[in-house]
């Protein structure tokens, strides 16, 4: 697999547009990481650690759903392996006017856009979620 996080995406984006109310991906820390963000900022709501029949580790998400619908309208891979995108703390864009969140991985750890403009840090940008 050469790109984990635009999978970890693609896997929560088909399970919201199927309603599935959970879904599985293998663990690593930066995955684990990202979903934290999610978590806080209130897209999902939550995650754990799991093993499968054959013994990998994996993150079980719980989808967060309001009136039907999904509470994600909008996942999209913004630094992917082909071309990363690097942008400082002044450039770092902010989604929908502030509605929505840009996951930034930075020198001090993944943190939301708000969190990295605060603590004065850019990063590579890897994803932004509405």
């Amino acid at each position: 697999m050469n790109d984990p996080i635009g999978d970890m995406l693609t896997r929560i984006r088909n399970a919201s547009a199927r309603g599935k109310s959970t879904v599985r991906t293998p663990a690593s820390k930066l995955r684990a990481r990202v979903l934290e963000i999610l978590q806080q900022e209130g897209y999902i709501r939550g995650y754990e650690s799991v093993t499968d029949d054959a013994g990998h580790a994996q993150l079980e998400i719980s989808l967060k759903y309001f009136d039907g619908a999904p509470v994600i309208r909008e996942l999209k891979r913004v630094s992917k392996p082909g071309r990363r995108v690097y942008m400082g703390v002044q450039d770092i864009p902010s989604v929908r006017q502030g509605l929505g969140v840009s996951i930034v991985s930075t020198s001090k750890g993944v943190m939301s856009d708000a969190s990295a403009r605060a603590a004065n840090v850019g990063g590579e940008v890897l994803c932004t979620v509405f």
